[in-house]
């Protein structure tokens, strides 16, 4: 009878040749995976631990075994996943031991494969285990040795040394490779947040307060997924940085807002309980299963003032006036490169040319969408990436084919007092490195539209 550590690991290397060769989303396959086997908790736990750790160190794991196979030999690709997620196990994690690890990795491989499978996968463990991995410091140059410390790909550090410096891209690269904590966003129509914290921490839970917004709270112990305040709906689970953009809508009641790129539904939700609930906030997203998923969000959440629809942002002047928005938000489709801690794959999936393409809808999205503003309104844009051609350089186009719009002076005198000081404030706005909170890395600026 296989042990259940074994079906953990057959479940694993099932998961990572899928994501690895295949670009699943990570963490939507192992939530499918982890539902479908009816995993304990501490099983799950373990499952996700091997799956992102090996996604998160692959290109460290690939260097580690070159030294071990012979860049001839030919493999499966399960094969090769096998040896990553056996190679991860055994030199990052400290309580399976190395033998356990081996004979279950063999046993996969008799069963997936053949006999002389097995004996390869044993052979190169059992030769890792005696010999130990290859240091880093044989790698000369600093940039293709943080490359391959950090797992992260050359051409991507090679970009961000050249935007920021090496400094700030080896904190970002190493941030990338730590846990990312939870924090949840009260829903203050329903609870306060003193009340929520005092219910959770009558509970066992360990929590401070976010200081980024004044409905946030940082989960330092606990599973706030298990407690019935989730399952009333009391909160929502929202990376810090990401709340941050309705905290820097300058918003009040009854304003008609624009969320021209809506889904998951967290900002949109956010500004609706910034209003109180009392004006209309219009969702739309590009996919109308997704713009399904944020008036879900909003039934569940008890908001009424949010409208969604499906449309592709760049045709939204067709169902709205110009001059109609008191605000916008443009939280345009990017390259995700600021939450590589959470989806660990995205690195590995993106090349330079899906920046480039993504940056020319940027500037379409912003060009057709910003005559809905009225004047004297604020247009609000942010990406979840850190790469200045979406950024800072998407802004300084739109400004300079539109000088009816400038940045807004306001919107620094705004930024939370532990980000004021940060490298990643430019005259286009605030660039939110992963370092900087141990949130998302995150791009957000605030423009006005003048009146001429």
């Amino acid at each position: 009878m296989k042990s259940e550590k074994y079906l953990l690991r057959s479940i694993a290397l099932e998961l990572l040749v899928r994501i690895g060769e295949q670009g699943g989303f990570s963490h939507l396959a192992i939530d499918q995976m982890m539902k479908k086997h009816q995993l304990e908790k501490r099983d799950g736990a373990l499952l996700t631990e091997i799956v992102y750790g090996t996604l998160q160190r692959k290109l460290t794991i690939e260097y580690f075994l070159a030294s071990f196979v012979d860049k001839k030999k030919k493999m499966n690709n399960w094969v090769k996943w096998l040896l990553y997620l056996s190679i991860y196990q055994m030199h990052y994690l400290e309580k399976v031991p190395d033998h356990a690890i081996i004979h279950e990795s063999v046993e996969i491989a008799k069963k997936k494969g053949h006999k002389g499978i097995a004996n390869f996968v044993n052979g190169v463990l059992r030769t890792v285990q005696r010999e130990g991995v290859p240091d880093f410091s044989e790698i000369k140059d600093e940039v293709h040795r943080l490359s391959i410390s950090t797992s992260h790909p050359l051409w991507l550090v090679k970009r961000w040394v050249e935007q920021y410096g090496y400094p700030v891209t080896e904190a970002m690269c190493q941030a990338n490779m730590t846990h990312k904590q939870m924090t949840i966003r009260v829903q203050p129509l329903k609870i306060s947040r003193d009340e929520l914290i005092s219910n959770l921490e009558e509970d066992g839970f360990q929590l401070k307060k976010s200081q980024i917004s004044d409905q946030g709270i940082i989960i330092e112990k606990g599973n706030v997924l298990k407690h019935q305040s989730f399952d009333q709906n009391l909160f929502t689970v929202q990376d810090e940085s990401s709340m941050l953009v309705a905290e820097l809508m300058d918003l009040t009641q009854d304003m008609v807002i624009l969320d021209a790129c809506s889904a998951p539904g967290g900002k949109t939700t956010h500004i609706a309980e910034k209003i109180h609930d009392n004006g209309q906030v219009y969702a739309y997203d590009l996919h109308e299963k997704k713009a399904k998923l944020v008036e879900k969000k909003a039934e569940q959440l008890g908001l009424s003032s949010i409208i969604t629809d499906q449309s592709d942002a760049r045709n939204l002047h067709e169902k709205h006036d110009s001059n109609t928005f008191d605000r916008i938000l443009i939280d345009a489709p990017c390259s995700g490169l600021g939450v590589l801690k959470s989806k660990p794959d995205i690195r590995y999936n993106k090349k330079e040319d899906d920046i480039h393409h993504l940056a020319k809808i940027q500037k379409e999205i912003l060009d057709k969408v910003s005559p809905l503003l009225k004047n004297g309104g604020k247009l609000i844009y942010s990406t979840c990436t850190v790469d200045k051609e979406e950024n800072e350089k998407v802004i300084s186009y739109f400004l300079g084919q539109h000088p009816e719009f400038q940045i807004d002076p306001d919107f620094f005198n705004q930024i939370p007092a532990l980000l004021q000081n940060k490298q990643g404030v430019s005259e286009c706005g605030m660039q939110i490195f992963p370092q900087d909170l141990n949130s998302d890395g995150f791009f957000i600026t605030r423009m006005i539209k003048v009146e001429k």
